[in-house]
């Protein structure tokens, strides 16, 4: 067993999931709505609940994983929406107030010394009609309005896309030769209808089992793949686009993230666009990504893969793995930090917890699909064993420094 002596400082709830499970917390699943989108309807929330919050606050196109930040939808939204739940036999409590109370046992102290928490989090979003073009504002102008920027990757899973939806395309950047005086007008025409901002960028066709890594600042409008999207702990961002799938998109989405003293200034908006980012001529070379294996290991009845991977400005904020364990085999698999986890097809046991990937969820019901593992749980190892007669497949994605290995583009 793990220890977690240390001098009384864990709180009762923490301290007895954490030994009930050695290291290991179960999650209870978190939904959030988005108002100016059209649920997916692929990531196994009932058809019934997808709406159950009030058609007000939007259906519900998200499910978010290990995360401790709150989800920014405006007015009225609840103080916990966004926020992972731990769940015992008899506690509930937020990943955010037990990392925040016991952050060196679960997370390990190097990571609270230079990161202050868990600084990442992952979601699938689900929609039937494409994301308006958007951006996620850089850190120069995320810390004008309090907040920090947010650099961000897609996985799209093979088991949640047997449909893609309306549009399974992907508008990345802007073209080659594109200017500021081109986005300009198309922010000038804001109020009467189609801005026609996507004749600037470039759609991607998109392909199960592959993805895209995308530091702030790049335009960027997300397609109908149910996507895995791993990313920093903040939920800022600018719309560029003014209609999306014939709707309108309110412009106070485009000035969301926009100092007050800014929202009538075009040049702002304009500076809040990476240009050189955009207007890569390799775009794609510099930031899609295909699986990675982490080594050979099929005749050994499992495989682990890289599926996000790479780093921001120099840096490893973020990562991903895909593990797959065959039926009747097991592997024990040791990782450099802690990681959050979602089974996405077939049934066993991680590190002694029965999981299985859910069918059908109703709001508010707990699954065992999702578990958050702590570094020290990691690092000793945890053990994954495949008791069903399919693939047992686990999405699991890391925070900063966990990547090690290096990666050639």
């Amino acid at each position: 067993m793990i220890s977690t002596r240390r001098g009384g400082n864990l709180s009762g709830k923490v301290l007895r999931i954490f030994e009930a499970n050695n290291g290991i917390f179960r999650l209870a699943p978190t939904w959030v709505p988005r108002a100016f989108l059209v649920p997916g309807r692929r990531i196994k929330l009932a058809s019934e609940d997808i709406y159950g919050l009030g058609v007000h606050r939007g259906g519900i196109s998200e499910r978010w994983f290990a995360s401790t930040t709150r989800a920014d939808n405006g007015p009225g939204t609840p103080d916990d929406e966004g926020l992972s739940y731990i769940v015992g036999e008899k506690e509930k409590i937020t990943l955010k107030d037990a990392i925040e109370s016991e952050g060196k046992l679960i997370l390990g102290e190097d990571c609270v010394r230079e990161y202050k928490g868990w600084k990442v989090y992952a979601k699938f979003f689900d929609n039937m009609e494409p994301i308006p073009l958007h951006l996620h504002i850089e850190d120069k102008f995320a810390k004008k309005i309090g907040q920090e920027s947010k650099p961000e990757a897609y996985y799209f899973p093979s088991q949640l896309n047997y449909l893609g939806n309306n549009f399974p395309f992907t508008f990345l950047g802007l073209e080659p030769g594109t200017t500021r005086e081109d986005i300009h007008q198309c922010l000038e025409k804001w109020d009467m209808g189609d801005n026609g901002i996507l004749d600037f960028s470039k759609a991607y066709r998109l392909k199960p089992g592959t993805g895209w890594l995308l530091p702030p600042g790049i335009l960027h409008a997300p397609g109908t793949f149910v996507t895995f999207e791993v990313q920093w702990a903040s939920d800022v961002y600018s719309m560029y686009q003014s209609m999306v799938a014939g709707r309108p998109v309110p412009k106070e989405l485009l000035l969301k993230d926009v100092p007050p003293d800014k929202q009538q200034d075009c040049d702002y908006l304009l500076d809040m666009i990476n240009w050189e980012l955009n207007l890569d001529p390799e775009f794609k070379k510099h930031h899609y990504l295909e699986p990675i294996p982490v080594t050979d290991t099929t005749d050994e009845g499992f495989e682990d893969k890289w599926v996000i991977y790479g780093k921001i400005d120099g840096k490893d904020m973020f990562s991903a793995k895909e593990l797959t364990v065959l039926p009747g085999k097991s592997v024990s698999i040791k990782d450099k930090g802690a990681y959050g986890l979602i089974v996405v097809q077939g049934y066993g046991k991680i590190g002694g917890l029965q999981v299985e990937s859910a069918t059908v969820i109703r709001y508010g019901d707990l699954t065992r699909d999702e578990l958050f593992v702590s570094a020290p749980a990691a690092e000793k190892g945890v053990n994954f064993q495949n008791t069903g007669c399919e693939p047992l497949v686990i999405l699991r994605y890391f925070g900063p420094g966990s990547q090690n290995q290096s990666f050639k583009r």
